[in-house]
């Protein structure tokens, strides 16, 4: 028989989750408030490890993908770690709760470490873009369990601290992988981007394994694994992410093959929903769509991600072919957006320890991350820097005021026994808004950038001349070309990007609508079961 919510959490109450010296029935002391630091820096490490790489090829993209002869492929190197990571985590998630977190998460960042090898000894776009696919399996894993691990030893009303300080990874890695991206590209070479996973994976294993004492009350003891669910998830976020992609570009939207994909991935979200009603442990369970909150923040934290990382994964790359910017240089620009989303999610988390109150702030982030897209719009050629950067900041407050938040509440609307479950599915739903926001805005912008160089070439006496081939295009080849040909590329990269963040900003909007129906729910003041948390059967 499939348990049901009750059972679950009926089986959790029988375990008092108190702050008391040490547990009941012999289990795990409470760990101390020093011994939660470090294996919150341990955490941080993980997550770190997983954001920056995110973003820390987005300098080095334009000399990789020129090196590799592999401009047309160059949304795979950043969609490939999306997708993979997007599809494992409600995997991780459900397994962590019933199996326990520890070890998978050691497990995460050995496999994350694995891909990272891969890549550092890629020679071909082929490698390269596997590397990045096996990071991601084990990047996913990284990071639900490090939310779902600090959600089972810290407490929702205090958890908003350490939530807010998490978010500001998210701040730091945008601008620091830019930026040592863009300083190991034109030092050692792009490749060692790959080996900072390393000493970052050891400390984090490290710390986990040491100061981390799992308590075997916050597993639900289900034992069965959902590989129907899992390869559902699979055939899903694939079909949308290769829609995305190939649609307009590679196929015409009538094309058998984008027809097909649209199907596939109907069927297999219908067919999800049908297998997770009867399999006795679900990855996604369906009955976490009766909980509202859930449901609001998942949704509004899609519309959210398809900006962030639309603006993260290629203003770098705009940045130095447009403004003529060295990658550290274009890595430094993005401070900004650092800045502000580190100051203001920090200060909101310690805002809502102190206060309770959290519901207006993901609502004005996403209204000022909308207006953020729509400045970010009007960028040219000849835009000041220091406008660009105020623009950044603009969007980067938006997301300090709404991204951990959105996490926070959904993680306030379930049990610790849960708490790794819905985290991951809430993130699951967040990563598919983020592989949209990298595949659409990078088919997109390749595609636009592809027909834009074709048309203005055709139009030079001689062709190309000394730009090449467009699949090669590299900074150092722009800022060396003549007057006439220097502006054909750079308005060609301008008029390729800029457009899109006015096409997605409406997504923010919405987001920031639906936001305004969530339930204030008064945050837990202890990790013990409550009965607002109950739901009702499927």
């Amino acid at each position: 028989m499939r348990r049901s919510p009750h059972n679950i959490i009926a089986t959790e109450t029988t375990v008092k989750r108190s702050t008391d010296v040490s547990a009941p029935g012999g289990g795990p002391a409470q760990p101390s408030t020093g011994q939660i630091i470090v294996l919150f820096i341990g955490l941080m490490l993980a997550m770190f490890m997983f954001s920056l790489n995110q973003t820390v090829l987005a300098t080095a993209l334009p000399t990789i993908v020129g090196e590799l002869n592999g401009v047309d492929q160059m949304l795979w190197v950043q969609t490939g770690f999306m997708l993979s990571s997007t599809i494992l985590m409600p995997a991780y998630g459900r397994l962590g709760d019933q199996l326990g977190r520890k070890n998978l998460f050691i497990t995460a960042i050995s496999i994350f470490i694995a891909g990272s090898v891969i890549g550092f000894l890629s020679q071909s776009m082929g490698w390269l873009i596997a590397g990045r696919v096996v990071q991601g399996v084990g990047g996913g894993g990284m990071m639900i369990l490090s939310q779902a691990i600090i959600a089972s030893v810290v407490p929702a009303r205090q958890r908003g601290k350490y939530m807010g300080i998490m978010g500001s990874v998210f701040a730091v890695s945008s601008v620091a992988g830019p930026l040592i991206g863009g300083w190991l590209t034109e030092g050692p070479g792009w490749r060692w981007a790959f080996i900072l996973a390393l000493p970052l994976g050891l400390l984090a294993i490290l710390a986990t394994a040491l100061f981390f004492r799992e308590d075997p009350s916050t597993r639900t003891g289900e034992r069965s694994v959902d590989g129907s669910g899992l390869a559902l998830i699979a055939v899903f976020t694939s079909s949308v992410v290769l829609i995305s992609a190939w649609g307009g570009t590679h196929y015409d939207w009538s094309s058998p093959q984008i027809i097909g994909l649209i199907i596939a991935g109907v069927l297999a979200a219908v067919a999800f929903v049908f297998v997770e009603n009867r399999v006795d442990a679900p990855i996604i369970p369906m009955w976490l769509f009766k909980d509202r909150n859930f449901t609001l923040a998942s949704i509004a934290g899609i519309t959210l991600s398809v900006g962030m990382f639309g603006v993260i994964s290629y203003m770098p790359t705009y940045l130095q072919m447009t403004h003529e910017l060295s990658p550290a240089v274009a890595g430094l620009s993005m401070i900004p957006l650092m800045a502000s989303m580190l100051v203001v999610g920090t200060s909101v988390g310690f805002l809502i320890a102190r206060t309770g109150r959290y519901k207006g702030y993901p609502i004005a982030g996403l209204f000022l991350a909308a207006l953020g897209l729509v400045l970010l719009s009007t960028l040219t050629p000849t835009t000041p820097i220091w406008m660009l950067m105020v623009f950044l900041a603009v969007f980067g407050t938006g997301l300090g005021l709404a991204l951990q938040q959105l996490v926070l509440i959904v993680q306030n609307s379930f049990p610790v026994a849960m708490v790794g479950t819905a985290t991951a599915s809430n993130n699951y739903f967040r990563q598919v808004g983020g592989t949209l926001g990298m595949s659409l805005v990078g088919t997109l912008f390749t595609s636009r950038l592809m027909a834009n160089l074709e048309e203005g070439l055709s139009a030079v006496p001689g062709g190309a001349g000394d730009l090449g081939s467009a699949n090669s295009i590299t900074p150092d080849i722009v800022s060396n070309l003549p007057g006439p040909m220097y502006d054909l590329v750079v308005g060609a990269y301008n008029d390729a990007l800029v457009p899109l963040f006015l096409w997605i900003a409406p997504l923010a909007l919405v987001g920031g609508v639906i936001a305004c129906f969530i339930d204030p729910k008064p945050l837990a003041t202890s990790n013990e079961p409550v009965e607002r948390n109950v739901l009702e059967d499927a």
